[in-house]
């Protein structure tokens, strides 16, 4: 069955001399394996559609089940900007990267727009690190372990909020505190915030404190180690750039 489809390269691994294996994340197919035949040769159509991050509109000759195979792409965004910036280059593949380690979990087709509109916040300008822990967030869902952030997650008290706790799963009041890590009232605010934001409406986004987003991204990565077993494997590269 021969498709049409938007979908981004999360990966890719060389096949034979000349072509190329691609997992793509398809708008309406969630994510597909796909061969790019003839894809590493220099003056193949498909060579410039089959790279890692690559953003078209792809004609796949579709199988539900094995291989498909990629016909034709053509480009819908270039992340020009996002090549031009080696720290903005970094955080993107980091995604990308975590993308690949959710979908095997649940390949939901959701996760499609919500890389989408990832790559291109990060494009247009928004703060690449902001964006990384904001999605980081919104991928608990998708993994069955969300944070509560709504109330506190012993009692549901809706305010006196004082921490987020590992061992409880969320939000908790001054009233349910019992041990672990206490917040400072700003990076509570902030985590609250970036728990809460709609990715899909932010036109501005700036990082005002450090000390805040490196404490949360700090509680994330140690939250993923807990309840996923995904390891957060470009945290250490992208420590350069903080």
């Amino acid at each position: 069955m021969q498709v049409k489809t938007k979908g981004i390269v999360i990966s890719e691994t060389n096949y034979s001399e000349t072509s190329k294996i691609l997992n793509i994340l398809t708008e309406d197919y969630g994510l597909i394996g796909v061969i790019a035949k003839g894809s590493r040769n220099m003056k193949n159509k498909l060579r410039g559609v089959s790279n890692k991050m690559n953003y078209c509109e792809y004609t796949i000759s579709y199988k539900e089940k094995g291989l498909s195979t990629l016909i034709e792409g053509s480009t819908l965004n270039s992340f020009k900007n996002i090549y031009l910036d080696m720290r903005k280059a970094f955080y993107s593949f980091f995604l990308m990267d975590l993308f690949s380690q959710v979908l095997k979990e649940n390949n939901n087709k959701k996760l499609f727009s919500l890389l989408e509109n990832s790559l291109i916040k990060i494009n247009d300008g928004l703060n690449e690190k902001l964006i990384c822990v904001i999605v980081e967030i919104k991928l608990l869902e998708y993994l069955g372990v969300s944070l509560n952030m709504e109330c506190c997650n012993i009692c549901g008290r809706d305010d006196e909020f004082l921490t987020v706790s590992i061992n409880d799963g969320g939000i908790i009041c001054k009233n349910c505190y019992h041990d672990g890590y206490v917040f400072n009232d700003k990076t509570l605010k902030l985590f609250l915030l970036l728990a809460k934001i709609d990715l899909f409406k932010i036109k501005k986004l700036e990082l005002t404190d450090d000390n805040a987003f490196n404490e949360i991204d700090k509680f994330l990565d140690e939250y993923y180690n807990f309840y996923t077993g995904i390891y957060l494997n470009k945290k250490d590269k992208l420590e350069m750039f903080r």
